[in-house]
């Protein structure tokens, strides 16, 4: 008899076992991949962005959805317990712009491997190659698990507890199939609607395939549904091999999702020149044609922007690439200026679940107790990280989210 049985070795599974197991609880942790933390190891491109050393208040206003559910379990274990935690483990952190930590060898394995020797060392039990096939409960309290091995046997694992750290539907090759939606709602969970977030878009038309590769920095992007700006982010975006990405689109993809999901139109408005307004551009382009008599608008164009997107934006703003410059007309240069601080591309898709950093929506906190991570509808059944409808910005929130709710799940109803 176990007193704890936790589905899922990521992030807030491991943080989850240490701790039940540090105090003295019986774990065991199925996995269903050959080593825990897959997901940990890819996750900022294999450098892992730990977390974010923002003030508490600002820190939460990078969260999406399940704001004020998740405050509870920050305020418990917050991003400088994270830190303390982190370093108490032997890793050595770096802090970066943007009030980014990272794991100062840069490989976020050390993060995965920290987490499992936190586990591992206080007595918790891995099983990997393992898929739970079902939570089993009686008179409405959690008293199993069904697993099936590598091999195909079928187990019944009795336990006192159960964890539910499975994961969203992101990145499903490390294992995050989805499974905890599915045990949720056989024991009467509302699961909110699952969806991509933190996705690469996919732009309609020809401009984004025209400038694939280039990299843009110090960016404006604001997106638009239905013609009406509804958010604005600043700093790096790509043309990429799979559409839209960056930091800045990342930011942005979770309401353009939900904008393309409600058949809306979806545009973003992309500002190249972000520290000057318009009439100052069209004093700038003045400047250039009197210094020059001889400089063409293709010639202009070169001034203004990275070699790579010149002749698109001359395609884009219908102008002759090879006329003199001193030919345009004060409409011309508006027009180029406008064009500048506003260039359109049409939002047609968005990525799959393989592309997304993190998924939206999940089980509904409502079912949840914020203070304990118990389901209100099962005793003994908890709930902690990305399964959960709670999702935030790139940039350490979402690891934070699972560190969080992992170390409190972890508690079963315990304090500090």
């Amino acid at each position: 008899m176990y007193d704890v049985v936790i589905i899922g070795a990521g992030a807030s599974g491991m943080m989850a076992a240490g701790r039940a197991a540090s105090e003295g609880r019986k774990v065991l942790v199925i996995e269903k991949m050959e080593k825990a933390g897959r997901k940990v190891r890819i996750t900022g491109k294999g450098r892992c962005n730990v977390t974010n050393t923002r003030e508490r208040d600002e820190f939460l206003s990078h969260v999406r959805a399940g704001r004020e559910f998740f405050a509870r379990s920050f305020d418990r274990f917050d991003n400088r317990a994270v830190i303390r935690f982190f370093r108490d483990e032997g890793v050595k952190l770096a802090f970066e712009r943007g009030e980014r930590v990272f794991p100062d060898s840069g490989k976020a394995w050390d993060i995965a491997n920290a987490l499992y020797e936190y586990g591992a060392e206080a007595g918790a039990e891995f099983m990997f190659h393992t898929t739970a096939t079902g939570i089993r409960t009686v008179a409405g309290k959690v008293t199993g698990v069904d697993i099936r091995t590598r091999k195909g046997y079928e187990r019944k694992v009795d336990c006192r507890n159960v964890i539910i750290a499975t994961g969203g539907a992101s990145y499903p090759a490390t294992g995050s199939t989805g499974d905890g939606y599915i045990f949720a709602d056989r024991l009467g969970h509302r699961v909110e609607s699952v969806r991509p977030a933190l996705v690469p878009l996919v732009a309609g038309g020809d401009i984004a395939r025209r400038l694939r590769g280039v990299k843009l920095k110090n960016t404006g992007v604001t997106l638009l549904v239905d013609g009406q700006a509804v958010a604005r982010e600043h700093g790096e975006m790509e043309f990429g091999s799979r559409g839209l990405e960056g930091a800045v689109i990342l930011r942005l993809s979770r309401m353009a999702v939900d904008a393309l999901i409600e058949e809306r139109q979806v545009a973003l408005g992309l500002d190249l020149k972000t520290a000057l307004d318009i009439p100052t551009i069209v004093a700038r382009i003045g400047r250039e044609v009197e210094a020059d008599g001889e400089l063409t608008v293709l010639g202009l164009v070169r001034k203004l922007l990275p070699a790579p997107m010149v002749p698109v934006f001359c395609d884009t703003a219908s102008l002759q690439a090879e006329a003199p410059a001193a030919s345009l007309t004060d409409e011309d240069r508006e027009r180029i200026a406008a064009l500048l601080k506003d260039l359109r591309i049409e939002v047609a898709d968005y990525g799959p679940f393989e592309e997304a950093v993190i998924t939206a929506g999940g089980v509904d906190t409502a079912d949840i107790d914020p203070e304990t991570l118990e389901s209100r509808l099962v005793k003994g059944l908890y709930f902690a990280g990305e399964v959960l409808d709670i999702d935030a910005d790139t940039g350490g929130y979402n690891l934070q989210v699972a560190f969080s709710t992992g170390y409190v799940a972890g508690g079963l109803g315990g304090g500090r």
